[in-house]
């Protein structure tokens, strides 16, 4: 099954022709984390973002695209990592964590998605 392998090599294409058309901006897929229940979905899920817009300029970008209130959370998962450094720029974090087809794949969920805040005393599952 070439499958994977050709999805793969056209993804790679798209970034190629992105990168070329738009050298100052990063390719970045945002996906809504899959066990999401309280969060929409974004109207579009791949953006163009500027090498020097920080994770917490995104967040803020992404919060206004969701149309979330201030109580609501919203957590950043890149490469399935919780993201906690906001003042990380784009650049960094796409040098360190871009995919093999040369896209930054974010997933945005809610607190409720991962079940709320653990307490110390329970051991995780």
């Amino acid at each position: 099954n070439n499958l994977p392998h050709l999805y793969l090599a056209t993804r790679k294409d798209e970034v190629c022709t992105i990168r070329s058309k738009f050298p100052n901006k990063l390719p970045v897929i945002v996906e809504r984390y899959v066990r999401e229940k309280s969060l929409p979905l974004l109207d579009k899920t791949k953006f163009l973002v500027p090498f020097e817009l920080t994770l917490g300029q995104f967040l803020c970008l992404l919060r206004n695209k969701i149309a979330l209130d201030q109580t609501q959370t919203l957590f950043l998962l890149v490469a399935e990592r919780s993201m906690s450094c906001m003042s990380s720029s784009m650049r960094d974090i796409y040098s360190r964590f871009r995919d093999a087809d040369g896209f930054l794949y974010i997933t945005y969920a809610s607190q409720e998605a991962f079940g709320g805040p653990r307490s110390a005393d329970k051991p995780p599952h």
